[in-house]
């Protein structure tokens, strides 16, 4: 078994921001355009760009965030394979992930995003699609979607928080 945890990912603070422009223009045009193949085209060459741009926690402080959040997971959980995908902006994409545990053994996936509330494009239609195309990679592997979440257990997540902000610096004053 193995775990991957799929973030949003967020271009690189020094990354030319034009890039970013451009790409999601040269998205949103060859969604809408009979003559889509030469934008999708130069898209994928912005997409690879921004992905492979050098990150570092200093610019990349979502990554380095993400990359917190699994390693305090990985002890937690009932196997060492696990990995990180992301959704846009960053590598390892969530094909390369995937592809990362299969080629380590795995056989069965689950896939978990690091989104938590429903309603979001990116968790209901992008990654299931993205997850769509490496099943069809893989035949063999069992790939699990592990969302959505349950809206009382996230909820319960950020009541904790608050309760121990409270506890921690005492009960606010009333009004």
């Amino acid at each position: 078994d193995a775990v991957v945890l799929i973030g949003h990912g967020a271009p690189a603070t020094d990354c030319p921001p034009q890039f970013v422009g451009e790409l999601m223009s040269l998205e949103w045009r060859a969604n809408s355009s009979g003559r889509a193949e030469p934008l999708r085209r130069r898209a994928a060459e912005l997409d690879a760009a921004i992905r492979d741009w050098p990150r570092h926690a200093g610019n990349d402080p979502y990554k380095a965030g993400l990359e917190q959040v699994a390693a305090a997971l990985k002890p937690m959980l009932p196997t060492d394979l696990v990995a990180i995908g992301y959704n846009e902006f960053c590598r390892p994409t969530i094909a390369e992930a995937i592809d990362q545990v299969v080629r380590q053994g795995a056989t069965r996936v689950f896939v978990i995003p690091s989104m938590l509330t429903p309603g979001g494009l990116h968790a209901e239609r992008d990654i299931p699609q993205a997850l769509d195309a490496v099943r069809r990679a893989h035949p063999d592997v069992v790939i699990e979607y592990l969302w959505p979440f349950d809206v009382t257990q996230v909820a319960a997540l950020l009541a904790s928080h608050v309760s121990a902000a409270i506890s921690t610096r005492g009960a606010p004053p009333h009004g």
